[in-house]
């Protein structure tokens, strides 16, 4: 079955969030955006269309969102949160050999997280990233003395959100989390996810701004 103009339109609208969050925010001009789309909705149609159906059905969609969003806000109960914040981390970024990975596996047997320490290490394809507490810096040095670093900074701050619910269930969760700092200037060093756990680690000198923008969007959002 083809495709009508208000899919054409909503399927764009559904591949760009800042236009849909523009939109349900009611801060996007119509007309503007008929002009931006109309190449885009033409060659997903298959015919030309004018820029007063792509203005009609984006003013309906542009309602739905609006819809969705004062349900969201009607429910009586969201998805309770802590946000938590450890001072002094360490992080280094290497890349990936099978020796590398075996020396700072070792860390796990030094590092306490029971005691309050931090500790999180991704390995990926090409390359293995380390965030510890800075107390373990010499450690770490040492366990990647020979190895290729691609960088390292220090006097980072973690800050931790511990969500009272499933918040991989939830859809858009991390994108609003990432789109609010990234709205305040806010450069994301690390992001570490778990099944309910959140964590962006931030450059000290920002994480005053980061923490209160992530509570701001939290009590609002959730």
């Amino acid at each position: 079955m083809s495709l009508s103009v208000a899919n054409c339109v909503k399927d764009i609208i559904n591949r760009s969030p800042f236009i849909s969050e523009m939109m349900s925010l009611d801060l996007i001009s119509f007309s503007n955006l008929a002009r931006f789309l109309k190449d885009e909705v033409e060659s997903m149609y298959g015919k030309p269309v004018s820029e007063a159906a792509i203005i009609m059905a984006a003013r309906r969609y542009a309602k739905e969102l609006s819809d969705t969003s004062l349900a969201k806000g009607s429910k009586e109960e969201g998805i309770g949160y802590e946000i938590s914040m450890k001072t002094n981390i360490y992080d280094v970024n290497l890349r990936r050999s099978d020796e590398s990975a075996a020396r700072l596996m070792k860390l796990y047997g030094l590092v306490k997280p029971s005691q309050g320490d931090f500790l999180n290490v991704s390995i990926g394809s090409h390359e293995i990233s380390l965030s510890v507490s800075d107390k373990y810096r010499a450690e770490v040095d040492k366990l990647i003395d020979e190895e290729d670093v691609i960088h390292r900074f220090s006097d980072l701050v973690a800050l931790t959100i511990l969500f009272k619910g499933d918040f991989l269930q939830t859809p858009g969760i991390l994108y609003l989390a990432v789109r609010k700092l990234a709205w305040e200037s806010i450069n994301i060093i690390e992001v570490i996810s778990t099944m309910n756990v959140l964590t962006f680690v931030v450059r000290k000198d920002e994480s005053s701004r980061a923490y209160e923008a992530l509570n701001a969007f939290l009590s609002d959002e959730l």
